[in-house]
């Protein structure tokens, strides 16, 4: 049954701003480096495969293009606030922590989603990064948002979180904070218009980390910048 009510949107929509954590899997380079033999021809391939790509989407100011790729995508599959097909939208996380266990469900989702890898470990690279947000958004860990909390944390019925995105979208809000499922007590966030993303005071670059995952069916971890974190399942 739904808890939440429209008339919480009476009130709760206000500027905010955030720093937030994201990670991507940094495979590209390596990945198409096979293929080649010189410079030129990696030069050659990448510009190929930037061509194939769905265009990026327009911004009022040019943006970093990890602020923005998400959005030229229309996965087929559903995330906590996009229905599948939707428009793709930008997640992050307050700190570190949030965002590798963010990425460690996927991971173990993606072995879990593919028949030939159940019994494999999978290593792979990943950058995380900081961006600013700024714009027009709620904040579903305050009231009278956290009163559906068990809505918006559900392990895997995302009804309620569409539900909301949706009719926060129609308002004119950007972006939303919410509580991580994969990290509880943990501060995410999730963009659904690019302009409200921007790079931090030290530059998106700066910031940039390099992390290494090890994952498996039973177990994800994540060491970099003299950390390490580990889940098991």
């Amino acid at each position: 049954m739904t808890t939440w009510s429209e008339d919480w949107f009476k009130g709760t929509i206000a500027s905010r701003h955030m720093l937030a954590w994201r990670g991507v899997e940094a495979q590209h380079v390596v990945s198409t480096m096979r293929l080649v033999d010189t410079p030129d021809e990696q030069d050659l391939l990448e510009s190929l495969l930037e061509g194939s790509k769905p265009a990026l989407p327009p911004t009022a100011k040019p943006k970093h293009y990890l602020l923005v790729t998400p959005f030229r995508y229309s996965p087929t599959h559903a995330s906590r606030f996009r229905p599948p097909k939707a428009k793709g939208q930008w997640y992050g996380a307050e700190n570190i922590y949030g965002a590798c266990a963010e990425v460690a469900y996927w991971r173990r989702r993606f072995i879990l989603d593919s028949a030939g890898l159940l019994e494999e470990i999978l290593l792979t690279e990943h950058s995380f990064f900081q961006a600013k947000i700024r714009g027009r958004s709620i904040d579903l860990m305050a009231e009278p948002w956290v009163q559906a909390r068990a809505e918006w944390t559900h392990g895997s019925d995302y009804s309620a979180n569409h539900a909301v995105a949706a009719a926060a979208q129609e308002r004119g809000v950007q972006w939303l904070g919410y509580e991580s499922v994969r990290a509880p007590g943990e501060r995410c966030a999730v963009v659904f218009d690019p302009d409200c993303l921007s790079e931090p005071a030290a530059s998106l670059e700066r910031t940039m980390q390099r992390w290494i995952c090890k994952a498996s069916r039973t177990s994800v971890m994540f060491m970099g910048n003299g950390q390490s974190f580990v889940w098991g399942f």
